[in-house]
């Protein structure tokens, strides 16, 4: 007798739809391994395609995918890779006809991390952002932010030494106190 495979999808997902976006939503990033595009927010849409004949997928049969993902910031170089990643958790559940969009507007900001993902963050090292980006879209007082807290001791005596970290996403701060760098993800 074989072994039969039976996905992890198979058994939390209800519709072709959400099975597709819990497959998408798998992908980690490759700069921050510790987190999802679904963490980060730039998996946008997840989208069961209609077929030539304008109906969906026969039941028993794996259906074309559409899969929309927006970069942190225009030029990412992680969005290949992205990309890649998707198409290969597809594959590995038997998906053959999967496309992946990159769309650039509306523009990521971090305000679609998740939660999740922002304590994911801390528990990696990296300050998450803090506050939201789209206070500086309107008319008003301008925030300004007045300490970044340290992911290793939780010090609010840090300091940032390059607005440029290990990505363009992250600026680079050193704690005063316990004197380790961290990455801090800024708002965007």
């Amino acid at each position: 007798m074989t072994a039969v495979y039976i996905s992890d999808f198979e058994t939390r997902t209800t519709t072709p739809r959400q099975k597709a976006w819990d497959i998408a939503a798998t992908v980690c990033d490759p700069e921050i391994p510790v987190l999802t595009i679904e963490d980060l927010g730039i998996l946008r849409d997840v989208q069961i395609e209609k077929n030539d004949d304008g109906g969906t997928a026969p039941a028993g049969t794996v259906p074309r995918v559409r899969v929309t993902i927006t970069p942190t910031y225009s030029g990412c170089p992680a969005m290949d890779a992205i990309r890649d990643d998707v198409l290969t958790a597809f594959a590995k559940e038997g998906y053959a006809d999967v496309t992946v969009d990159l769309v650039l507007a509306p523009a990521w900001t971090t305000d679609w991390m998740t939660e999740a993902g922002k304590a994911k963050l801390q528990e990696y090292g990296i300050a998450p952002p803090t506050g939201r980006s789209d206070a500086a879209r309107h008319a008003g007082p301008i925030r300004l932010q007045m300490a970044v807290k340290c992911p290793q001791c939780s010090s609010l005596h840090t300091k940032e030494l390059t607005r440029f970290g290990s990505t363009s996403c992250k600026a680079l701060y050193v704690c005063q106190d316990c004197k380790e760098p961290f990455d801090y993800f800024k708002v965007l």
